[in-house]
């Protein structure tokens, strides 16, 4: 079908897809150039890449390691190109998403600056009639929501914030031009990836930095370093066996996931096995050191007091080491930060701590802020507060299905799907890594390629025989529901309040959301239920 203007001035499309980030770029990839058919990409920014155009706060990086965190579907583009350092800074990735966009001639098929505003499936010509803020009406038989599960920046409404002389930022949605901290007097609410990330870089270059923590967070160090040239050379290679690994692992890593138990081992040994991993850094410690540290909360607490000792070892303020060690959480129940150089950064003199659990945040005053104890005087706010994850940018669209039913109104009590790829009441709407798969516990790309693959192979199969509507049934969902939750009970992980939970935002339905019964068994029941003709949808000619 090619691309016209049909009555009324409506654009007529086969795949509309909504983003241009990891998934939306290889989605478009798989449509365009291996189906042929007629698609578009929508995308609010002038620019590709996604959850890296936006996220450009200081030492904002990557925590799955770069050669890895990469595209795996072609081989030309594994060898041409090079990494500087075990983990991508966000420069690097942008870099890397740009010149993908080029490489595969992608960006004729993207429409910039274009925010979709609303999706509404008309149930007669079983076709999605999409609006934008441009004005523009677009009618496509498949809507494909590329739009990521971290993209949808939270502010707190802290009173008094619109009365504030300085300047703030929030980290997801930084200044291109970046942000001079010298001289400048900077507080920073939020302790979580982004907080843990930025902190060490904007202490290095305030005046003085006053860190606003609610909730201390387990993080482990990320040991960076550039990627020498013949490790790059190894990893080349290597890349069919490490792609291979990757896609057999639970979390989407080329490293083994330890089985055994920490209660099968001595103290001396469990101790050995943390440090050794400790000084390896990343998520080795969290995926190579017990099998059972996220379903045991014994051997769980050997871990997070092996932790907590670390910070006691480095943070030299006895104060200050206690404040900042978790004990509210497991760990690992909320996402696991790596760092450099973070827990050492509260040894400088010029970056304070100070714990608003107990003090909470009443206001922003025109000067600063204020918590229930004292006056912070500051020139520039940082909002590390993160994303209202998993569904918020989805939710923004304002998509209608069946009867007009919203999706807001749908997961009104969290969010249902079947496999984290459709909705019930919701045909011909596909979600790349929604809520209900396993998505943000592994490492994303691996998890997006899955995703889209499945996705266009089932728009091929669909076109193949003669079919123009899907949607998943409602026992299908249901069932799938249930076991994302039984998955999630049987672990620690809802013993935390996360954004895995929606914790953070205020009002949220508490849901886990992910699935982490892992990549290894999620890959296992897509590809049966493409076998078996897409069990669990009703397909429609």
């Amino acid at each position: 079908m090619s691309a016209q203007v049909a009555a009324a001035g409506v654009r007529q499309l086969d795949v509309a897809i909504v983003g241009a980030g990891f998934s939306g770029l290889y989605m478009l990839h798989r449509i365009r150039d291996l189906l042929k058919l007629e698609t578009q990409v929508f995308e609010a920014a002038d620019g590709v890449g996604g959850t890296w155009y936006w996220n450009r706060y200081p030492g904002a990086r990557c925590d799955s390691e770069s050669y890895v965190y990469s595209y795996s579907f072609s081989k030309e583009l594994e060898q041409e190109w090079n990494w500087s350092s075990r983990y991508p800074e966000q420069p690097e990735i942008l870099q890397y998403l740009n010149h993908v966009a080029d490489r595969f001639d992608l960006r004729r098929s993207i429409q910039f600056e274009t925010r979709v505003t609303s999706a509404t499936f008309d149930e007669t010509s079983s076709r999605w009639n999409l609006t934008t803020d441009t004005g523009e009406k677009v009618s496509a038989r498949y809507l494909v929501s590329a739009v990521g599960c971290l993209s949808s920046s939270n502010t707190p409404d802290f009173p008094g914030l619109s009365s504030f002389k300085g300047d703030f930022y929030h980290t997801g949605a930084w200044p291109h031009e970046g942000v001079d901290f010298k001289g400048k007097r900077v507080g920073l609410i939020g302790t979580g990836s982004t907080g843990i990330q930025a902190t060490p870089v904007i202490a290095a270059q305030a005046e003085h930095l006053t860190v606003f923590q609610r909730t201390p967070n387990f993080s482990i160090p990320a040991r960076n370093a550039p990627l020498t040239s013949e490790a790059a050379r190894e990893i080349k290679e290597n890349y069919d066996r490490i792609r291979q690994t990757c896609r057999e692992s639970d979390f989407g890593f080329p490293y083994e996931v330890s089985e055994r138990l920490a209660s099968e081992v001595s103290a001396e040994e469990r101790n050995a096995i943390y440090s050794e991993l400790w000084d390896l850094g990343g998520f080795r410690f969290f995926a190579s050191s017990f099998g059972d540290i996220l379903s045991d909360k014994a051997a769980n607490d050997t871990a997070a007091e092996f932790v907590r000792a670390k910070i006691r070892e480095t943070v030299k303020d006895p104060a200050t080491a206690e404040l900042l060690c978790p004990t509210d959480h497991p760990y690992g129940t909320k996402r696991p930060p790596i760092d450099t150089d973070y827990y050492q950064s509260f040894n400088r003199d010029n970056v304070t701590l100070v714990d608003v659990r107990t003090k909470p945040i009443v206001q922003i005053t025109p000067a600063g802020l204020r918590t229930e104890d004292a006056e912070y005087d500051l020139d520039i706010i940082v909002f590390a507060t993160g994303f209202d994850a998993m569904t918020g940018a989805l939710l923004n669209m304002d998509i209608r299905g069946l009867n007009g039913t919203r999706l807001a109104d749908k997961w009104a009590d969290g969010p249902r799907s079947y496999l984290g790829l459709q909705i019930v009441g919701f045909p011909n709407l596909f979600t790349i890594t929604g809520p209900g798969s396993p998505s943000v516990l592994t490492n994303m790309p691996v998890a997006i390629e899955q995703h889209v693959e499945w996705v266009s192979d089932c728009i091929d199969y669909m076109n193949r025989h003669g079919l123009s509507r899907i949607e998943a049934t409602e026992d299908a969902q249901e069932e799938w529901v249930q076991h994302v939750w039984d998955e999630a009970q049987a672990t620690l992980f809802p013993q935390a309040n996360s954004w895995y939970m929606g914790a953070n935002i205020p009002g949220k339905t508490r849901v886990f959301m992910p699935y982490v019964g892992g990549m290894t068994l999620y890959r296992d029941r897509c590809n049966d239920v493409a076998e078996h003709g897409y069990k669990g949808f009703a397909l429609q000619n």
